[in-house]
């Protein structure tokens, strides 16, 4: 039996979430070695511990800024590459206010 990070059962087929960067995939495969539980993800085709991850519901996946609703509920990794893209090439204005003390 595979746990998420708050001790959930993850099966294959189930849609998780990595906490440290919110990368979010569907659960392709599973393993346990050396004594940590890891779990395959059809996104990115890595694994991760399963102990970083958590089980999302339907509804989760769905609020995700980057859920196609065109494409029978796949993550539009297009789109999550271009929103970084332009977070990269952001720049600052001089005329911000700027934080202080």
């Amino acid at each position: 039996m595979v746990l998420d990070a708050r001790d959930i059962e993850i099966s294959l087929g189930s849609y998780v979430r990595y906490v440290d960067t919110g990368t979010i995939g569907m659960v392709t495969d599973m393993r346990t070695k050396d004594g940590a539980e890891w779990v395959l993800l059809d996104k990115t085709n890595m694994w991760y511990r399963s102990k970083l991850v958590e089980l999302l519901d339907e509804k989760d996946i769905k609020k995700s800024t980057y859920y196609d609703k065109e494409s029978d509920g796949e993550i539009d990794i297009e789109a999550m590459k271009e929103k970084a893209r332009a977070l990269e090439d952001l720049e600052l204005d001089s005329k911000v206010a700027e934080g202080g003390g």
